[in-house]
């Protein structure tokens, strides 16, 4: 895969940078002014080429994967209008040295369903659907006017006619085709189940409906040459397969190996990218401590069982600016655009009952069960809605990710945090502030960490009644610990859960960000979690078990062998429920 950048900056001397001066393409989402203004740029166009095998393809990706980039850069490839920009936008890109023949060929009408305004009234729905759709094919003939000549519409203000229009006139013309492109296919039908207006969803997806009438037009144009391709992007494919004959057409490619690194950044490219920014904006900071963060908060998401983990772009991209601008870790981990999601696990689960099954299956089990023969069946409403097909639903909204071929998990640790937030919410633990800074500023007066798990297990831990303390357990325990930890202590520490190390996985690891005054300060947490009915063991341990000194300590040693200026400190903690709790210090 080609790094492809247009502009670098030297890293030596560097002028004092405006937020514009930085080229991190974060909220770009327009093909020629990512290449025209010097932005860096991971090529993916060598996935244009395979492409041309289809029809009517389908690519699904969680919000924030950099769906929309994609099609802008679809739309300047085939669009006959830029051939003469095509050196200047694709030049030393993947497909740009070895160009398909069908480059610049096409007359692009590009849709953005995203755009359109919602209402609870179908009729008004339609109009604004046919108000958003009826420009891109007027401006497509606009565009097109040297050889459209005197065409005109006679049902302006009616998208699916007017596509029907442009199509007849290609044909009876004998124009060039068309190249469709329907960014977010589904956005509008997904806020629909969002908003629990599922009869309106129903009656957009079945019948004579506006959105399948559009659909067919397309179907139609396919079959007759017309229309070359049509390629959408979404989220779900909970709208393809409910449309059923409207475009049945339709092959959904996201599951496709060949496919499975189209959208998203591979580890090789988003080291690369990190260095980049390092190399340009920051030449003194520590790779090896920055790659490590990354990995940790924004790493794990596997569209199939055995192919390498991607980022998600566009938050990692967030990232990436926020840190070539200020020079240090930003304060919030997490792009604010995700936390929305939680709207869909509050519509997906359907009751509070379920909602909590849910997450104590995530936050606390730490995984979901699933079967092949689901990940790959057609999904439609009624299955996207029941339990036993959450772990699919959830993986297609980016919420879990694959494992295994039998287990979902949470991907990272801004998904964990996210989860989290919604767990507390649900049973209604409370995070007042006042519970836990009194303990949070001593700390940073102090440095001394055990009191803050004493003050996690009385001000967190004890607002659960004793009866839930049946399925707490110590996977609970770890991923809740991190979750206040990170209130409080985000802007200095960076946070690890179950981190891969040689000798083993640390449960819970800080390390100190660097510039701040906390550099080098790393503090690795051992917990040992037992049931109530063993709190008269852990009330009799008066100093860490050797066997776990040396577990902890083993990770110290390979730590402090990655980074020799890590001043490392070690902890055992013991739980026994809610009945007894100690943490020691292990390497004093």
């Amino acid at each position: 895969m080609k790094l492809v950048i247009l502009q670098r900056l030297e890293s030596s001397n560097l002028p004092t940078m405006t937020e514009a001066d930085i080229k991190i393409p974060y909220a770009i989402a327009n093909f020629a002014e990512l290449r025209e203004r010097g932005y860096y740029y991971i090529d993916k166009t060598e996935y244009i080429r395979k492409l041309e095998r289809y029809k009517a393809p389908v690519f699904l990706r969680p919000r924030r994967f950099g769906k929309s980039l994609f099609v802008s850069t679809l739309a300047h490839y085939y669009d006959r209008n830029k051939a003469d920009k095509f050196e200047p936008l694709f030049g030393g890109t993947s497909i740009g040295d070895n160009p398909t023949v069908e480059h610049n060929r096409y007359i692009v009408i590009r849709y953005d369903f995203s755009k359109m305004s919602m209402s609870k009234d179908k009729g008004e729905l339609e109009n604004n659907f046919n108000l958003l759709n009826s420009g891109p094919a007027r401006v497509a003939v606009a565009q097109n006017r040297d050889i459209f000549g005197d065409f005109i519409f006679h049902s302006d203000g009616n998208a699916s006619q007017m596509l029907s229009e442009i199509t007849d006139y290609v044909s009876s013309h004998n124009l060039p085709p068309l190249y469709i492109l329907i960014d977010e296919y589904d956005n509008f039908t997904n806020q629909l189940l969002v908003e629990y207006n599922d009869a309106m969803y129903e009656d957009l997806t079945t019948g004579d409906s506006f959105l399948r009438t559009f659909f067919k037009v397309i179907k139609s144009g396919i079959g007759d040459g017309t229309i070359r391709s049509c390629f959408c992007t979404g989220v779900l494919p909970l709208t393809m397969d409910d449309l059923t004959s409207g475009f049945n057409i339709a092959e959904i490619i996201t599951l496709e190996p060949e496919f499975v690194n189209l959208l998203g950044f591979t580890h090789k490219e988003a080291s690369d990218y990190l260095r980049f920014v390092i190399d340009t904006y920051n030449p003194s900071a520590n790779f090896d401590e920055l790659w490590t963060l990354v990995l940790n908060n924004y790493d794990g998401y596997h569209f199939l069982s055995k192919s390498e983990p991607l980022f998600n772009s566009t938050i990692l991209t967030y990232f990436l600016k926020r840190y070539a601008i200020n020079k240090t870790i930003p304060d919030e981990m997490v792009d604010e655009n995700l936390r929305t999601d939680v709207s869909w696990i509050r519509r997906l689960t359907l009751s509070l009952e379920n909602a909590k099954e849910m997450l104590d299956t995530l936050l606390i089990d730490g995984e979901m069960l699933y079967s092949q023969t689901d990940f790959k069946s057609k999904f439609n409403k009624k299955k996207f809605f029941s339990p036993e097909f959450y772990p699919i639903s959830l993986f297609y909204l980016g919420m879990t990710t694959l494992k295994d071929a039998y287990t979902m998990v949470l991907p990272n640790l801004t998904a964990r945090s996210i989860y989290q937030d919604y767990y507390n919410e649900l049973n209604e633990i409370s995070s007042k502030a006042q519970l836990f800074v009194p303990s949070y500023r001593t700390f940073a007066g102090n440095r001394e960490f055990e009191p803050l798990f004493y003050n996690y297990v009385d001000k967190y831990l004890g607002q659960f009644p004793a009866q839930a303390f049946d399925k707490i357990n110590e996977n609970f325990v770890r991923c809740s610990f991190f979750e206040v930890l990170s209130r409080y202590l985000s802007d200095s520490y960076t946070f690890a859960l179950e981190q891969n190390l040689p000798s083993g996985r640390a449960d819970l690891v800080l390390t100190g960000i660097p510039g701040s005054s906390f550099h080098n300060d790393c503090r690795i947490v051992e917990f040992k979690y037992f049931k109530a009915s063993d709190a008269a063991k852990v009330e009799a341990i008066d100093a860490p078990r050797k066997e776990d000194v040396n577990q902890v300590n083993g990770y110290a040693a390979d730590i402090n062998a990655m980074f020799p200026n890590y001043e490392i400190k070690t902890y055992v903690a013991y739980l026994a429920a809610n009945k007894a709790a100690k943490i020691f210090p292990a390497n004093s």
